[in-house]
């Protein structure tokens, strides 16, 4: 608690120093912070939990759209609405033909996945191994591995990934409307698009969640995606199976939150493919971000999701770039770190069959070095916090350690980041640390400079003392590229 002698200096400090800085939070429950942002900028309401200080002024005060397009940008064009038809696939598994991290590895025969398991893997699980016990040799089977990973994914933690409904678009001014219908019901919602570059294009874009906390180049667009809307996440005992997803697909659908976001996203770049003329907007360059829980969201899309040229995730911890077996391991040892068991009584982000495993992890047939596997080799850069034990420095550390050895058997290290540092609030983006990185990550797969810097980043600004990344993962890593 304050003491009265130290309220009476706040009171008497000078406005700017009593405001928060720039991407600082701001509000939220359970916020006892700074609740006004330094001047040029003003407080957003991401969700419930966090608010933060972003650039412009407050649309409710003023005319002024936050982060105005350029004078020089054409005209908005007219409203159009185009239809996609519905592809039908089977829920049972991933949602698309190809692979998700799409590997290209061509086709392959691949092994029946079983339709139960027994595991009992104390370490991470191993990327090469097949559920049937047989290796992968190649990257075409690297391909049916990944579709086997997701489909374990869905089984054991995430819920079902709906196959593609039909979906319908229009996009007025910087609105891109969008309707999916399947089974007789049908669902809107709509993205803003800020930023578009002017120029022939078309241009690369990138989808945030909430609202994005890391700063975005120009000739990027940033699509503001309100993900609470398709799937809620006010609380663990009151927003299972509600949010515009469930509206469409029943309340009791097998999707946690993070999953039925990223059908959202796939819809959104649905609809980019079909609006492509009015946008301007190029669906193959589209780069997916959040942060905290909104970083295990981004995460997940990146996973579930394909067509995803580059995920973002930023301090994203346990449910993101954490593996469940090393925060469980941080606990033991008397670290304060988020575990499976705490996760799911905070949120609604997985399926109610995790809740099965939370206290048997090891019972798992992945851990979230897959997360990072379904991504692979598509481009992923990791931001984490080292000054947030909730995180998981060392869970965070060690699993993407181990996400890091497939883009290695890959042949695409070049296309993997993961860096962790400290000095900075959660969700403060520190451009003075990260800054080159993100932007050699976005100048690279979405800008396409090849000369936008170095790519390959394993990192970490925390002290980890004696902890063995070989350990945990006591598999050899073939070259599959």
């Amino acid at each position: 608690m304050r003491s009265p002698v130290l309220l009476a200096v706040v009171g008497a400090a000078t406005g700017a120093q009593a405001q928060q800085s720039l991407w600082g939070q701001c509000g939220g429950n359970n916020w006892s912070g700074q609740t006004t942002c330094v001047s040029g900028a003003y407080c957003f309401k991401q969700n419930d939990w966090y608010h933060q200080c972003i650039p412009g002024s407050n649309p409710t005060t003023s005319t002024t759209s936050i982060r105005t397009t350029s004078t020089t940008q054409p005209a908005p064009p007219p409203i159009t609405t185009l239809t996609t038809s519905t592809v039908t696939t089977s829920t049972a598994g991933p949602t698309s033909t190809s692979s998700p991290g799409n590997g290209g590895g061509g086709p392959a025969t691949c092994p029946s996945t079983p339709s139960s398991l027994s595991v009992s893997v104390s370490t991470l699980n191993d990327p090469f191994t097949f559920a049937d016990g047989s290796k992968v040799t190649s990257a075409a089977l690297w391909d049916c591995r990944q579709s086997e990973i997701s489909t374990l994914f869905q089984r054991y933690e995430l819920g079902t990934l709906p196959p593609k409904p039909s979906v319908s678009a229009s996009f007025s001014g910087s609105t891109l409307s969008i309707t999916a219908s399947t089974g007789g019901k049908s669902i809107s919602f709509s993205v803003t698009i800020n930023n578009r570059p002017s120029g022939p294009g078309p241009h690369p874009a990138i989808i945030a969640y909430g609202m994005a906390s890391i700063p975005v180049p120009a000739g990027v667009a940033t699509i503001l995606f309100n993900n609470d809307d398709i799937a809620a996440q006010q609380s663990a005992s009151a927003s299972r199976g509600r949010g515009k997803f469930f509206d469409l697909y029943g309340s009791s659908h097998s999707a946690g939150a993070l999953t039925a976001w990223a059908w959202g996203v796939g819809r959104i770049i649905d609809a980019l493919e079909l609006t492509q003329a009015q946008t301007n907007i190029d669906p193959t360059r589209i780069g997916v971000t959040g942060c905290s829980r909104n970083g295990k969201g981004a995460f997940v899309a990146g996973a579930l999701e394909p067509r995803i040229a580059l995920t973002l995730p930023q301090e994203s911890g346990a449910g993101g770039s954490g593996c469940w077996r090393i925060a469980r391991w941080q606990k033991q040892n008397g670290n304060n770190v988020q575990d499976a068991p705490q996760i799911i009584t905070e949120n609604v982000w997985f399926s109610t069959s995790f809740n099965n495993y939370v206290n048997n992890v090891n019972g798992l047939p992945f851990d979230h070095h897959l997360l990072a596997g379904l991504v692979a080799p598509r481009p992923l850069y990791v931001m984490e916090n080292s000054d947030m034990e909730w995180l998981g420095r060392q869970s965070t550390y060690g699993c993407m350690g181990g996400g890091r050895k497939v883009y290695q058997a890959l042949g695409a290290l070049d296309k993997f980041g993961y860096s962790q540092v400290g000095g900075n609030s959660h969700c403060s983006f520190p451009s003075a640390k990260q800054g080159s990185e993100l932007s050699a990550f976005i100048g690279k797969f979405l800008l396409k400079n090849n000369n936008a810097g170095s790519t390959s980043i394993y990192r970490t600004e925390q002290n980890l003392g004696s902890f063995n990344l070989d350990s945990w993962c006591p598999w050899t890593v073939p070259t599959l590229a």
